[in-house]
């Protein structure tokens, strides 16, 4: 039996998830996941409480864990093994949380991106939205904060929209302009969230499109907890008629840092049987 911890380097966010694995069978166990907000906070230090919050919180020692693996922005994790791309981390995340995906959306705080993936969690084909951030977690957030909302608060809000504001999906900077406007208008704040919400699902769908994704979507990254968010992507896809349904998981945000700490056993074990060999080899 042995311990992996998987490490996802976010724009916005550190998180960090250790498995246990048991060669004898019985598949990975998750035992814990946490994260951590870097805000305006030395990006090394947030890795590194948000490590030794993982250890602490499962009693265990950093001499316990064979293999710490990187995503993200991995070549701040000082300590890793090995570094795994984030497409492939959240495929493999997204299949460990939800079996019967063959296609994730990960949206993160400055890039989203659409996946295709088989049941081995290989990679088949991806899409990313482009460098303009108005499809981002960063840009709702600064939205939100313009609106004096709760980021956790928008997802509820979006849900109650009666009449939403369209809102440019050009760029971050137009965008903010609309916004800027309706509230002059006296809009309500539901319906310019819910337009905000349509204008990013319309990017990510089309990526989605693009790649014939079909069956279940499970959402990834920091705004799968956005459930507004959720509900436009599902809203456009019926309206496109695309055979999908977008799903999310309580651990979705931590699906990179899953599929990172997953590939890590894969290469420990590789590792550790290259090394027996070689010991035969020598005897």
């Amino acid at each position: 039996m042995f311990l992996t911890l998987g490490i996802d380097v976010g724009c916005s966010a550190v998180k960090a998830s250790l498995m246990q694995f048991d060669p004898a069978g019985g598949g990975p166990k998750l035992l814990t996941s946490e994260g951590e907000k870097i805000r305006k906070r030395n990006v090394k230090d947030v890795i590194g409480d948000c490590y030794e919050k993982v250890l602490t919180k499962q009693g265990v020692k950093a001499g316990d864990v064979a293999y710490v693996a990187s995503t993200g922005e991995g070549e701040l994790v000082d300590f890793r093994r090995g570094h795994f791309y984030s497409m492939t981390c959240h495929s493999r995340g997204g299949l460990f949380l939800a079996p019967q995906v063959r296609a994730v959306v990960d949206m993160g705080a400055l890039h989203a991106k659409a996946i295709t993936m088989d049941e081995h969690a290989r990679v088949l084909e991806y899409r990313m939205t482009s460098q303009c951030a108005s499809g981002s977690g960063q840009f709702l957030e600064n939205i939100a904060r313009y609106l004096g909302v709760a980021t956790e608060d928008i997802g509820q809000l979006s849900l109650t929209a009666k009449q939403p504001e369209t809102v440019s999906g050009i760029c971050a900077v137009l965008a903010e302009t609309d916004v800027i406007n309706m509230v002059s208008r006296g809009i309500a704040t539901n319906d310019i969230i819910k337009g905000i919400h349509l204008s990013m699902a319309r990017r990510l769908v089309s990526l989605l499109r693009v790649l014939k994704a079909e069956g279940d979507v499970l959402a990834t990254g920091g705004l799968a907890q956005d459930a507004g968010l959720v509900a436009a992507m599902q809203e456009l896809a019926e309206k496109d008629k695309m055979a999908v349904r977008f799903i999310a998981d309580p651990l979705s945000p931590f699906a990179g840092a899953i599929g990172a700490a997953l590939w890590a056993a894969v290469r420990h074990v590789k590792l550790r049987g290259t090394s027996r060999s070689s010991s035969e080899a020598r005897a």
